[in-house]
């Protein structure tokens, strides 16, 4: 049985994307599965001072954190859109963000799955990440989900 996912309120990026929601986009998903209570609870603290930074952080359109509590394993993650691939590795070699892995390396599992998607809308985008998230639908096989679709 899935439980519910809690997710933060939407963080615009820097980036504007057009009001017809017309891509496209990077999308990436992040999941951590923490083998203590404690530590979920601590990533999740670091997910939000990352979160600070967001409107400032080059080719961000805009991020939400989410998180599945109540089990002995909680996870919790970020799915963020982007301008371009690019843009998204510039973030994973940040050194705040590098010094948030390094910290909980080994202290839990983590996966994640990025795409490319013509769909720009955040509304639109949510609707197939939070399928993934609660288990209505499977993770993407492979680093990628189909070029051009709206979501995995």
């Amino acid at each position: 049985m899935s439980r519910p996912i809690w997710s933060s309120p939407w963080q615009p990026g820097p980036v504007v994307v057009p009001s017809d929601g017309a891509g496209p986009v990077t999308v990436n998903i992040t999941e951590f599965t923490a083998h203590r209570p404690l530590d979920a609870a601590k990533v999740f603290v670091a997910g939000v001072m990352l979160r600070r930074s967001w409107p400032r952080t080059g080719g961000a359109i805009g991020m939400w954190l989410w998180m599945e509590s109540g089990s002995l394993r909680p996870r919790s993650g970020s799915v963020s859109l982007w301008s371009d691939r690019a843009r998204l590795q510039d973030f994973v070699v940040r050194p705040d963000h590098l010094r948030i892995v390094r910290a909980f390396r080994g202290k839990g599992a983590l996966r994640s799955v990025t795409w490319s998607s013509s769909e720009s809308r955040p509304d639109a985008v949510w609707g197939p990440v939070h399928r993934i998230l609660s288990g209505q639908d499977p993770w993407p096989l492979g680093p990628d989900a189909p070029e051009g679709s709206v979501g995995p």
